[in-house]
């Protein structure tokens, strides 16, 4: 197979290449969250039952989630390149079908392939990112650049939303993506080479088909948990599945010549601490976007499109989260970027966790969602930088992957355990408190949980990484493992 240390040569054609990988990525990550506004219209016009309905969301969570880990590996060892621009034409395709979906089984099943198309473009854009920058300035850039457009696609999913859906149609929020499709498709081949894993290989295909079916009924079982709770046999069973289906994963990796998942791999202090801390990130950013719009809502009474308006100071603060970020990391290390960030996100929560019924937006929600979200801007392009340590051309892919499928797994968990939370702490005060009383301090609690999520992580980074120099960003994004894997 081919070796290829850095897909193209030249500053601006890497620049150009950064921008549409970007695009695309902001448009993948704009999926997760760009139904929630108008899940109400969707049920009208094709008629979802109310159980129905959690599918439009679940099934993307679920494919994405679920082979996010298979698709990364054959990146590493298909191509890239290949495998980006055939998730990429996958989810342009499956994005019309929603689009012009007339069934509700239509709509869930094009929501799966989106799913499975992102799961295939995600890992092997940041694979090819990984490889385009291996400076190491260039590369806490590049990331900066990419965990940004990340953060936004979130936040900006709410407002495009719910502006689509109250001037246009519903559909147009599946139909926006295919220009940035197809630009891609168009764009891309010409500005990037292949690149593929050095050596031959195959894809281990019994690791393969355990994996994948562990990390989808985990995805499944978790959200389950958000609907029927946690006892209920419903999120147990797929749960206890994915236990036992992730030991026999782990059985089959070790004896296995070629395993999708080296245990090597997982051996570096630094990959491992970067990946445990995103799942404690990625929990408590879910559960408080979610919970934010719909205390919005419910509690200080937004329209969805004044709500989804309310978040565009929380994507202007993770820009400039973003933009200082990659300065922290290059002169004070991954250490303490990560936990002055995760420290900043979980004061800002705490703020958020004291608003109330009656607070105005500007003196109430706004001081909170701006800390916060400079919290989390600082803090995602440096554990991309660090769960990439010492990644190279035989496992970029792989590296990717194992990040986004902890990102993906530890939303579900924040959605499944902390929104429940909040629900029942609601419904524990229904006799003593009014509606609003009783949803704030539901709120509140969980919101605080949040707070201390991040708290742990900052903890966690700050004891398990040390104060080792070899954390600095010159070596952590080396593409060489450092002294402390």
């Amino acid at each position: 197979m081919t070796s290829t240390p850095t897909p193209v040569q030249g500053t601006s054609r890497r620049r150009a290449a950064l921008i549409v990988l970007c695009f695309v990525q902001f448009m993948l990550v704009l999926d997760d969250t760009v139904v929630s506004v108008a899940l109400p219209s969707i049920q009208g016009d094709l008629g979802f039952s109310t159980a129905g309905l959690a599918w439009v969301v679940n099934a993307y969570f679920l494919a994405f989630g679920g082979l996010l880990l298979l698709f990364g590996r054959a990146a590493d060892l298909l191509g890239r390149r290949r495998v980006f621009l055939v998730g990429v034409a996958l989810f342009g395709t499956a994005s019309l079908a929603c689009g012009i979906a007339q069934e509700p089984w239509q709509l869930v099943a094009g929501r799966f392939v989106q799913g499975a198309g992102a799961a295939m473009a995600s890992p092997a854009a940041l694979a090819l990112i990984t490889l385009l920058f291996p400076g190491p300035e260039e590369r806490a850039k590049a990331f900066g650049v990419w965990g940004g457009i990340a953060g936004l696609g979130g936040t900006l999913g709410l407002v495009i939303s719910g502006a689509l859906t109250g001037l246009a149609s519903w559909r147009w929020i599946f139909l926006i993506n295919l220009p940035v499709a197809v630009l891609a498709l168009v764009l891309l081949p010409r500005l990037v080479a292949e690149s593929r894993a050095h050596r031959q290989a195959h894809i281990d295909v019994p690791g393969a088909v355990l994996g994948t079916g562990a990390l989808i009924f985990l995805v499944y079982g978790l959200l389950q948990t958000g609907e029927s709770g946690w006892g209920h046999a419903a999120s147990v069973l797929p749960l206890v599945l994915a236990v036992v289906l992730t030991v026999s994963f782990l059985a089959v990796e070790t004896r296995t010549a070629e395993p999708l998942v080296p245990l090597n791999f997982l051996s570096s202090r630094i990959r491992a601490v970067a990946n445990g801390t995103a799942l404690l990130f990625s929990a408590a950013f879910y559960a408080m976007a979610f919970l934010l719009m719909l205390h919005l809502q419910t509690v200080l009474d937004y329209g969805p499109l004044t709500a989804g308006v309310a978040y565009l100071p929380y994507g202007a603060g993770i820009l400039v989260g973003m933009w200082f970020s990659s300065r922290a990391v290059l002169r004070l290390g991954v250490r303490l970027t990560l936990v002055t960030g995760f420290l900043i996100s979980a004061g800002g929560l705490l703020l958020l966790s004291g608003v109330a019924a009656g607070d105005g937006y500007a003196s109430g929600v706004l001081p909170g969602m701006l800390v916060t979200s400079l919290g989390c801007g600082l803090s995602l392009p440096a554990l991309t930088i660090a769960a990439l340590t010492g990644t190279t051309g035989e496992d970029a892919g792989l590296g990717s992957a194992v990040l986004s499928s902890v990102q993906q797994v530890g939303g579900a968990v924040g959605l499944a355990a902390l929104v429940t939370l909040a629900a029942r702490h609601s419904d524990n005060l229904a006799d003593t408190a009014t509606p609003q009383r009783a949803a704030t301090e539901g709120f509140s609690l969980a919101l605080t949980v949040t707070a201390a999520l991040l708290v742990l992580g900052a903890g966690l980074v700050a004891t398990l990484l040390g104060k080792n120099k070899n954390q600095h960003a010159g070596h952590t994004v080396a593409t060489r493992e450092t002294s402390a894997g």
